[in-house]
């Protein structure tokens, strides 16, 4: 992987330039790129719209920025300043001391008392159709907060290089990856029948359509430190789940990404498909999320609220899958780049309904909130409609609903952090799906009751939970 790292944001007018050139005066130069790129050729839909991105420009993933603004440092972007912040505790309890957590969530220390606590539930119709619940146990983290900018991080492996960097506007630190590459979280050894994987991606504007997906391996390996290098842009696989995501559709402006799904066996492709990933298209955000969700055989595909891929028979019987590997080919143009954050993987089914009815209890790490808020994220729905769907199916049964907190932060303000949460989250359930109030009561324990020591960022992240108690 032989990489030339710069950031997001930089302006791409440049590069443009030469894309236009290209089409324009060698058109195939442009069969060539969609053969190489596109694993399943749409060559025709690339040769007329690549002509129509001419007239269009190319749009990548991020709102226009400031025209006056200038070119950004190699460690630092400039997106809108309108975004709003993607901050998040990671679950029902208090965000931790470093700016960034991983999980999909920010761990700032929110222990204040002029925490914002917010009036009004969030609203989560936007979200009615995702149904994502992340898995029972935090079993991975990585947020890049112990690593230097500009290194790359310690606990990851690559065939060539990457750099940590961070983003105007966005908390914490990010992985930049560009050219072409394998990278393996040497973190994760395991993946069991039951997980869920979720990150953050962005991706830098104006990204060409002839740049490389970034690639999302779900490997079987015998020897990772050898084995991750063979799942770059010509996997030598033996047995693997592949998903491409890109950001620009041939001719669509910005307004369109493509996703990709191969499933490997053997060596062979078992089965391949390519789509429109409407869910891509960013004007409005920064940053999407992305969730994956393994259950056996089947994979659920989602990137922020829509579900691009859900594929019944993806992951193969009798086969140990026990590695992610990411991978990027060529970049079109030298300016595009990919950034992966806050990376976390979590094991277990839910089993809501055997859990609360059977044991009388049932625990989720994934009722989001805004960092120093009892604000509910809409990445939460998911969760909520679980449990929401055991209450409405038992009419008798009442619950105690408790918000927990880690320990960063002083007693008090954890204290009242997690009650308010825990009154929101049954506001959330009364007013988005119709349960009757009457039936819910709710308490808090701050940081008194810790699931796993405060030691660690894993540990923390399993403290910093929801727990419903049936009455």
């Amino acid at each position: 992987m032989k990489m030339r790292l710069m950031t997001i944001g930089l302006c791409c007018s440049s590069a443009l330039n030469v894309q236009a050139q290209v089409t324009i005066s060698n058109p195939g130069r442009v069969v060539e790129r969609n053969v190489e790129y596109r694993a399943n050729s749409k060559i025709d839909q690339g040769i007329n719209k690549g002509l129509d991105k001419i007239e269009d420009g190319v749009m990548g993933i991020f709102k226009k920025k400031d025209k006056s603004k200038a070119p950004q440092t190699p460690q630092s972007t400039n997106p809108p300043t309108d975004t709003p912040n993607d901050s998040q505790a990671d679950n029902s309890g208090n965000p931790t001391d470093t700016p960034n957590r991983a999980g999909g969530s920010t761990d700032n220390r929110s222990d204040n008392a002029n925490a914002a606590v917010s009036k009004t539930p969030a609203s989560l119709k936007s979200y009615s159709k995702f149904d994502f619940v992340p898995g029972e146990k935090v079993i991975a983290i990585e947020d890049f907060m112990q690593d230097a900018i500009g290194d790359f991080p310690a606990k990851w492996n690559s065939s060539g290089s990457g750099e940590v960097v961070t983003i105007d506007g966005k908390p914490g630190h990010w992985l930049m990856l560009s050219k072409q590459g394998e990278y393996l979280p040497e973190f994760i050894n395991s993946l069991p029948e039951n997980f869920t994987l979720q990150f953050d991606l962005a991706a830098n504007e104006k990204f060409s359509f002839y740049s490389t997906y970034l690639f999302v391996n779900m490997v079987a390996m015998t020897n990772p430190a050898k084995e991750f290098t063979k799942w770059g842009r010509f996997p030598q696989p033996t047995d693997g789940v592949r998903v491409g995501l890109h950001p620009q559709n041939a001719g669509s402006s910005g307004q369109t990404g493509i996703t990709q799904f191969i499933t490997y066996t053997k060596g062979d492709e078992l089965m391949k498909n390519e789509t429109d990933q409407r869910a891509f298209n960013t004007t409005n955000h920064n940053v999407v999320k992305v969730s994956m969700w393994r259950q056996k055989q089947r994979l659920r595909v989602y990137v922020d609220e829509s579900k691009i891929w859900d594929i019944p028979r993806a992951f193969q019987p009798g086969v140990t899958y026990n590695g992610v590997v990411l991978s990027t080919a060529d970049m079109h143009n030298d300016l595009d780049r990919y950034y992966v954050g806050n990376l976390r993987l979590a094991i277990g089914a839910p089993d809501t309904r055997n859990k609360l009815l059977t044991e009388g209890k049932f625990v989720t790490h994934g009722i989001l909130f805004d960092t120093n808020s009892d604000k509910i994220k809409p990445e939460s729905y998911g969760a909520l409609k679980d449990i929401a769907n055991v209450l409405t199916e038992n009419v008798d049964v009442k619950v105690r609903i408790v918000g927990h907190t880690d320990s960063d932060g002083d007693d008090a303000s954890n204290l009242a952090l997690s009650q308010k949460r825990a009154l929101a989250v049954k506001t959330e359930l009364v007013a988005t799906f119709g349960l009757d109030g009457s039936r819910m009561e709710t308490d808090g324990k701050g940081e008194s009751q810790p699931a796993e020591p405060n030691t660690s960022a894993t540990g923390k992240a399993n403290n910093r939970r929801v727990e419903f108690i049936k009455l």
